[in-house]
């Protein structure tokens, strides 16, 4: 299993979610559609040659996106990768993938109350 961690400009969050989800990420268990994010700031500079969604070359630019993290099955992960380049608006998006174990004990556990 991966952690798939992407960042997204606010305007495009809802449909790179919808991508990535139908790709195959953001599934644990019975649910689906599963994901934490929370707003920021992101800040780059584009460079000659570059072809910013937003913000002109050699300027630093700052924008509000968002970090979302969503688990990913490992065999799913080309397909994600293709999903995300496919619909978030950035040249070059910043995401990355991590292994993740989780442990047996943890697998479909119900609440108790």
């Amino acid at each position: 299993m991966l952690k798939l961690v992407v960042f997204i400009p606010e305007t495009h969050l809802e449909a790179v979610k919808e991508a990535l989800f139908a790709a195959g990420a953001g599934r644990q268990g019975n649910y689906d559609c599963c994901c934490w994010q929370v707003r920021g700031e992101g800040q780059f500079r584009p460079l000659e040659g570059s072809r910013p969604f937003t913000g002109t070359q050699g300027a630093v630019t700052r924008v509000a996106e968002y970090r979302v993290e969503m688990l990913c099955p490992a065999e799913r992960r080309e397909a994600v990768t293709a999903a995300l380049r496919r619909a978030h608006p950035y040249e070059e998006p910043a995401f990355d993938f991590t292994a993740i174990i989780i442990p047996e004990s943890c697998r479909g556990r119900r609440a108790r109350r």
